[in-house]
């Protein structure tokens, strides 16, 4: 299996504190492949990171350190970078738009410019958003061809760091010259609305829910008619790992932007997701209304994942409605009894993933 090329490899994340960046890092130890992490402190209480309780190596550290994060990735001496590190929230983007373009852009720049100077990098996998595109709020799935854009500043933010990306890959990183003049190779990778367990960042629908559900209180949705490709923490984990593995292999046709989401015909608007929900914890109590703000939000936005399907050969493990009962019955096991779902969850999938 293309996983096994990450045996005895050293792998470098940054944000491994965050969300995703927690759950890569369980993924990584599940394979039994340590990893070494670069990232603020985790910031909710609870959090996800904390509940893993895993040694792992890693520094508390700013992206926007150049020499921090150039010492860390020298001292780890990496096979491959994961830059997951990122102000990922769209309405604190309005708040502090100029924290969301250094973090993102900047650090994504620094992470280039660290792989660039450490020899031992062979691949770097950056992780942008779905959000990147130009929304015109049609029906047709955005493919990775399809022209970038952003109406808020998180949005453009990540596309922003799109073209900074395909730069680095052009100038530095160029894939003609691989082999020759370098070694290596670069991929972004876009997915979003991803949902699974352990995440208590703000304006999250799930997490919302089931907060209010372990308190017994009603909770409010904004946007019900919002639609998304809502998908598992997993599916899109997997298939960054699997773009990483193509990578590690000197496949240089890989390095390009991937989308990863479920299928078109699985998005979902808020109020259905909240409808499956309620159906996995009866405790869940939901009233629907707009956004008390004039913070924009994308009313619909649909993901073409025809690439990654046909030509990496991934394909979405969890429909969009098991990803949600999934993530109900990991805040409901954690609430209810403290229990933390991550390593069954990890397992059951990777099951089913290479059945």
């Amino acid at each position: 299996m293309m996983l096994n090329i990450y045996q005895h490899k050293k792998v470098f994340i940054t944000g491994h504190t965050g969300f995703k960046g927690s759950w890569l890092t369980a993924f990584f130890d599940h394979l039994g492949v340590k990893t070494q992490g670069y990232s603020l402190a985790p910031e909710t209480i609870p959090n996800h990171y904390d509940l893993l309780n895993k040694n792992d190596a890693g520094s508390f550290a700013n992206i926007l350190d150049k020499e921090k994060l150039n010492a860390a990735v020298s001292a780890a001496q990496p096979a491959i970078i994961f830059h997951l590190a990122a102000q990922a929230l769209v309405r604190p983007s309005y708040i502090d738009p100029v924290n969301t373009y250094e973090t993102n852009v900047m650090g994504t720049l620094n992470v280039l410019e660290a792989a660039r100077k450490c020899k031992s990098v062979k691949a770097v996998v950056l992780i942008t958003t779905d959000k990147v595109y130009e929304n015109r709020e049609w029906q047709k799935p955005y493919a990775e061809t399809d022209r970038l854009g952003g109406y808020d500043m998180y949005s453009s933010s990540k596309a922003c760091c799109e073209i900074l990306i395909n730069s680095y890959r052009n100038s530095f990183f160029n894939i003609a010259a691989y082999g020759q003049s370098h070694e290596v190779l670069i991929a972004s990778v876009r997915a979003g609305n991803v949902i699974g367990g352990g995440d208590w960042s703000v304006d999250r629908l799930l997490p919302d829910i089931a907060i209010a559900a372990a308190q017994n209180k009603k909770v409010q949705i904004r946007n019900p008619l919002s639609v998304r490709p809502w998908q598992h923490v997993l599916d899109c984990l997997y298939g960054y790992l699997l773009v990483g593995a193509r990578l590690l292999n000197g496949e240089n046709n890989f390095a390009e932007s991937w989308n990863f989401s479920p299928y078109s015909s699985e998005a979902k608007n808020v109020q259905e997701v909240a409808s499956i929900a309620k159906m996995s914890w009866s405790d869940i109590d939901i009233s629907f209304g707009q956004a008390p703000d004039n913070f924009h939000e994308a009313g619909l936005l649909i993901l073409d994942n025809s690439k990654a399907v046909h030509k990496l050969g991934w394909n979405p493990v969890w429909n969009t409605t098991k990803a949600i009962e999934k993530t109900v019955e990991w805040y409901k096991n954690f609430y209810q009894d403290n229990k933390v779902l991550t390593g069954s969850n990890i397992a059951e999938y990777l099951k089913l993933a290479q059945s």
